[in-house]
């Protein structure tokens, strides 16, 4: 029997582990690698060879540049983003990111959010008016080059683009930008024709391929809303499931409030319409010769009526950048962007993961290390679950002292299961003690492990957050081998078994768990013991791969833990004394 529940055990330690490994994402450091080489490849020419821009009184025929294709580019220069606009068609196609690089090694490439359509990996904004049903006003498309009134795009500069259809009607887009990720667009329509003019402003975000989802269940990734409120994170594959002919619409709703586009792990391009106007958000798919084109946007609801000699303007906004908490709450307050801190997926368990954050956000700012923070943290959350873990050790305490009169039971019916459970219950009744006690801890903190699991992988103040020595990412796994004693030994066993990768911080955490089993009353039976020997060794191999950040705030808990143990079993031994088994003590009374 004993043998059975071993292996009963084993399985379902196993099916955790293989369930845990399917539903969180996993990055090894070749990906890693592998990532960046492939970042350094797709790298565009410089902003300086694209930039050639038509400026409003010169000409605007497009001159030829490093690039294969003759390009009419806008400069964009602003403290935390760089690029430019593609005057061709009047394409926000252009954007990498001062303050982040792809990974944390010395020369690694800035990340690239906006990629122009014959990039490998296009993505893209696109400012534009639609005609009503029958309308004939000839409105710009990708094919129209724009002029502009200035050479740069910069902070304290905003940049008019125009375009006149031939017919008596000029389009203006005014584009601002602010220092962070924000652009503030306007869009005008000039009217110098004999008749009035109607047209729907819209605005949207274009993939033009499909990316590969490293956050698994843990994090969203692809097409996300909000449209009054209601949030909306529909997936790659529904998009292509859900598309239909001929408008290749999978998805809208109507609303006159919200925002939308497309999000990866940590960055968001989105476009933001004009609060209170209603707008239709719409999701949408093309085959696209087999690419793909994911579109996300809104067009409005009414349209742009201008008569005779009139102008008109719509505005909006489009964001492009990193997903930094305290930016999108800026951005919601300032700008009324409903939700907008909800394009970092904090997830179902909101309501905690996100204090949970505020206060590492807190101590990181306050100690100047996220693993430091992680550790102050610790002492907040050991602080508050004192008292329940002073019931726990009671419990494991008075445990240990009936051991001897379940031994007992257990040898007396050991061949009448029933009976030797109904005796055993009659003396936690009798002594007082709860064997589901010593449980109740861990399983309230079990939504505070969830919590800072989840933060430490969707926030983005976490990557490339270093710790001390060898850590340089708390965000990603420890790079340390045993396997290659620690770097001495030049070779990557992880070309044999992924679970050939086991760092210095796995190893301490495992001998803790292993030394913290040591305080805790043994198993009686011999089937949880075997099982309680391998769990270290399994959960050591498991961490290896998590989040070094994680790593270390449960290294740093189990000392903890053993440290309140120790102390808390000192206060209790005196006043609890060993039991004795019944067989003892009715020869005693005797």
């Amino acid at each position: 029997m004993d043998t059975k529940r071993f292996i009963v055990a084993l399985l379902l330690s196993a099916m955790v582990l293989v369930g845990f490994e399917y539903f969180v994402p996993k990055q090894s450091h070749q990906e890693v690698a592998q990532q960046a080489a492939r970042t350094s490849q797709q790298t565009p020419p410089s902003d300086a060879a694209r930039s050639v821009v038509p400026v409003a009184g010169v000409s605007s025929q497009p001159v030829s540049v490093a690039s294969p294709q003759a390009e009419t580019r806008l400069e964009i220069d602003a403290p935390s983003v760089r690029g430019s606009i593609d005057l061709l068609g009047a394409r926000l196609d252009d954007l990498v990111l001062r303050d982040y690089h792809e990974t944390v090694t010395k020369g690694s490439p800035l990340v690239r959010i906006l990629e122009a359509a014959r990039d490998p990996q296009p993505n893209y904004v696109e400012i534009g008016w639609m005609n009503l049903t029958g309308g004939q006003v000839r409105v710009p498309d990708a094919s129209t080059v724009w002029t502009a009134d200035a050479s740069k795009l910069t902070v304290d500069h905003p940049v008019t683009l125009s375009w006149d259809n031939g017919d008596g009607v000029t389009f203006q887009i005014v584009v601002a930008i602010d220092a962070h990720y924000m652009f503030a667009i306007e869009q005008r329509i000039v009217n110098h024709s004999a008749q009035s003019v109607s047209l729907y402003p819209f605005s949207r975000v274009n993939r033009a391929y499909t990316p590969e989802e490293t956050g698994g269940y843990l994090v969203h990734e692809g097409p996300i809303s909000v449209v009054d409120g209601r949030l909306d994170e529909s997936s790659y594959k529904s998009l292509r499931t859900r598309a239909t002919p001929p408008s290749n619409a999978s998805w809208t709703a109507a609303g006159q409030s919200g925002w939308a586009g497309i999000t990866d792990k940590y960055w968001l391009t989105a476009v933001v319409p004009q609060q209170g106007v209603p707008v239709t958000a719409s999701y949408g798919y093309q085959a696209n010769g087999g690419a793909g084109l994911y579109q996300v946007g809104f067009v409005a609801q009414m349209p742009t009526v201008v008569g005779t000699g009139a102008t008109a303007a719509t505005a909006s906004h489009v964001f492009a950048g990193a997903k930094e908490v305290s930016l999108l709450e800026q951005y919601q307050s300032s700008l009324h962007i409903p939700d907008f801190w909800k394009a970092v997926d904090f997830g179902w368990f909101a309501f905690l993961t996100r204090p949970i954050f505020y206060v590492l956000d807190y101590l990181n700012t306050l100690l100047g290390n996220f693993g430091l923070a992680l550790m102050a943290f610790t002492l907040l959350v050991k602080a508050l679950f004192f008292p329940l873990a002073t019931r726990q050790f009671r419990s494991m305490a008075k445990m240990r002292k009936l051991q001897p009169m379940v031994q007992e039971i257990r040898e007396r019916y050991k061949s009448d299961q029933m009976v030797m459970n109904q005796q055993m219950m009659a003396l936690y009744k009798t002594e007082g003690v709860n064997p589901a006690a010593g449980c109740l801890p861990m399983v309230v903190q079990i939504p505070v492990f969830w919590s800072l699991y989840k933060d430490l992988y969707v926030t983005i103040e976490m990557r490339h957050a270093p710790f001390f020595g060898w850590i340089k990412d708390l965000s990603a796994p420890d790079l340390s081998n045993i396997f290659t004693l620690f770097g001495l030994i030049h070779w990557d066993p992880t070309l044999l078994s992924p679970y050939l990768q086991l760092g210095a911080w796995p190893i301490l955490f495992g001998v803790t768990m292993f030394l913290q089993q040591k305080l805790n009353p043994t198993p009686m039976d011999p089937a949880q013991q075997r099982v309680f020997q391998v769990m270290p060794v399994l959960f050591t191999f498991f961490m290896a791969r998590q989040p070094a950040g994680l790593v270390i705030y449960y290294c740093w808990n189990n000392l903890l833990t053993m440290a309140q143990q120790m102390m808390i079993q000192r206060r209790t031994r005196s006043v609890i004394t060993p039991a004795v088994p019944p067989s003892q003590a009715t020869v005693r009374r005797k």
